[in-house]
Formats: structure tokens, sequence, C-alpha cells
């Protein structure tokens, strides 16, 4: 319970409010921790009898050449769920330190407790996350796997609707701060899953049966302003389709796609409303290359080309609110438009031609997401 390390981090943060000597011993009467380093190691007989007795030992300069290794000073008992799990010593005259040494006990007491509830947390989380891994790939549930969702609580009866979160770069803080963000999610029945999945992705299995798409796309979209907001990045979400416990790979295959159709334009995309998407994702990565080699390349090199056709479909096609959106005259958009066609012998008025620029604009857009995911 009382660790070494965690002694030390105790000694160290307490040392930031009170600048006397301090030490923590172990119920066996060893100092395991302490503002000397030279004690580390010593025994304390007056912590031993502090720890023995359970109650706070005053030690003062008469007392010290009857005690082994010990200084005029209190030692307090380190009470933990009502049992003595460690003592808190301090140095000095009992008189004029006995009120810090009252705060510091209940100060340690204190640390010691969230360091449990934390460790605690951490080791439901990784069982949690061990257990959905397993979930994922079980074709069919042993007696072993029901009872481990029973001990975590889980409900093997909801249906699921897997979510995927991606953010644009690997940011530690955010795993270590999933409690905020389950907090910002909210979850009043408690049966929200939600696991890291890879170096920068959270999986989230909803499974809220009443809520409406429209309100949890609005709840999505907090989510993804609150971890925008606190941790600088840039986030998309894959929502896959609601299926039964037993077929949640299916779900997690259905977020995964739903993801991969994601933009900087559409961040939030449902696999039920993928249509050219769904296509495209079986279409071999070295035959997109190729596609968009073939009709891009001539532009590659005119940057400002290349916008103009991006606003394009961006606008939706719409010369007018291209050109404002670009800030140029009407007369200089058609110029434009007349320079694309020239390059890739394509023309954006022609509804044929107009989707093979848009497709290979799609892998293109799909090629430069991937290569700045490997550079980070």
């Amino acid at each position: 319970m009382l660790s070494t390390t965690l002694a030390k981090n105790i000694i160290y943060e307490v040392g930031k409010l009170f600048e006397k000597d301090l030490i923590i011993v172990n119920i066996d009467g060893e100092i395991i921790a302490s503002s000397e380093e030279g004690r580390i190691g010593d025994y304390h007989e007056g912590a031993l009898l502090c720890a023995q007795k359970s109650e706070k030992v005053i030690i003062k300069e008469r007392d010290v050449p009857y005690l082994n290794g010990v200084k005029a000073g209190i030692n307090f008992p380190i009470l933990f769920q009502g049992k003595v799990v460690g003592v808190i010593g301090i140095t000095g005259e009992p008189n004029q330190i006995m009120p810090f040494g009252e705060l510091l006990q209940k100060m340690t007491e204190l640390m010691i407790k969230e360091s449990y509830y934390s460790e605690e947390s951490q080791w439901r989380a990784r069982m949690i996350e061990s257990f959905v891994l397993d979930w994922i790939q079980e074709k069919e549930w042993t007696a072993e796997f029901v009872e481990r969702a029973r001990l975590l609580s889980i409900d093997l009866e909801l249906e699921r609707l897997p979510i995927l979160i991606e953010w644009d770069q690997h940011s530690p803080f955010i795993f270590n701060a999933i409690g905020q963000i389950k907090h910002v999610w909210e979850d009043p029945q408690k049966q929200e899953l939600m696991i890291q999945w890879g170096s920068h992705r959270f999986l989230l299995l909803h499974h809220e049966q009443t809520r409406q798409k429209t309100s949890l796309v609005r709840k999505l979209n907090q989510l993804k302003t609150f971890i925008e907001t606190t941790w600088g990045v840039s986030v998309r979400v894959g929502v896959g389709n609601k299926v039964a416990p037993i077929k949640l790979g299916i779900g997690v295959t259905d977020a995964e796609k739903a993801l991969l159709a994601t933009s900087e334009r559409t961040p939030i995309v449902f696999e039920e409303d993928l249509r050219l998407e769904l296509c495209l994702q079986e279409i071999k990565q070295s035959t997109k290359q190729e596609y968009m080699s073939r009709i891009l390349t001539p532009l590659l090199a005119q940057d400002e080309l290349l916008t103009t056709l991006k606003m394009l479909f961006t606008q939706h096609l719409s010369l007018k609110q291209t050109a404002e959106k670009l800030h140029i005259h009407i007369n200089t958009l058609y110029y434009r438009m007349k320079k694309i066609e020239e390059y890739t012998k394509l023309d954006v008025k022609s509804v044929p031609d107009a989707f093979q620029l848009y497709l290979a604009l799609h892998f293109l857009e799909e090629h430069t997401k991937k290569s700045e995911k490997k550079e980070k």
C-alpha cells in the first residue's frame, strides 16, 4: 500500500509546503523516505511504537538517548481504510510543530487515498481494455468470458454503437485524462465503455437506446470541441452501426470504415451514410495513386489552380460562391477554369469530367492525410 516510490513522492510534495525535516517509516520501523537522504534505511524505534499503538508518539530531547534512530519531534500513524500503513514523522520541538504535524498527517493520508484510487482506476481501465479486445475477437462466449464481464460490471445484453475518436497527433495527455473525457461525455447509467485504441484513438462503445441521431451528433460535436480546445489537436469521428453484443467486431469494423471517410470538411461520419466512400475503400492504394497521378500531376505544381479546383467542389461548383471565397473576380475564375481544362484535358462544367476531377482530389486528400500521419 505504502510503497517506497509513493513515500518519496509524498516527502517531495509535502516538503514544498513544510520547511521541516520529514520522514516516512513503514510498519516495521524502517525509514523508507526522508528529507535527509542519509536516514533512509535506518531503524526508527519511535515510529515502530507509533505503528503498533496506532497513535501519535511525541519524542522530546530527553527521550532521544533511550530510543534507537530517533530525533526530537512527533510521529503520526498513517491510516488507510482503518489500518496503519505507515508513520510520518516531523522533526522539531513538539509544542511548536504539533499544528503542522496534524495537518501533515491528514495530507499524507489523502495523498495515499488518491494514489490508491488512481491505481485502482488504471487497473480497471486495463482490465476493460483487455476484455473489449477479447470481446471483439470472440465468436462464442465461454463461461469464463461471461464471468469476466460480470466482475467488470459490463452488461452483455445491451446493443452497442461503436464510435472511433481519432486525433491528428500523438498526445499522451489525452489518454492520461480519459476521466475528464468520460465526464464530458456523461454516462449516468455507467455502461458506456471507452478504451484506448492504438496510439491516437479512443474506442467508445455507446449503448444508449433512445438517443436520436441529431442529439448524438450534437453530443459528439461537444466532445470533439472539448478535446480540440483542451489539447490543441484536430479530431475526427467514425460512427459504426448499432449491433448485437455478439457481433461487436462487425460494428467496430463499420466504425473504422466511417473514420476512413472523414475529412477536414466532414469530421464526423456515420457508416450508414456512406455511399461512394464505401466503394472507394475497396480500391487498392496503388490504383488510387495511379489514378490521382494521371489526372492531377499537371496541376500539382500549380498551387493556385489546385486551390481553385478544391474550392469549386467545396462550394458545390457554384461559380459565384467560389469567386467570393477566393476573393477574386468572376472573370479570373473563368480564366483559371480554362487553365485547369488545358492542363488536365477535363472540363469541370461536364458532369463526367467533374466526377473524375473530384475523385482524383479525394484520393489526393487521402494520400496527404496518410503521409502526415507517417511523419508524426
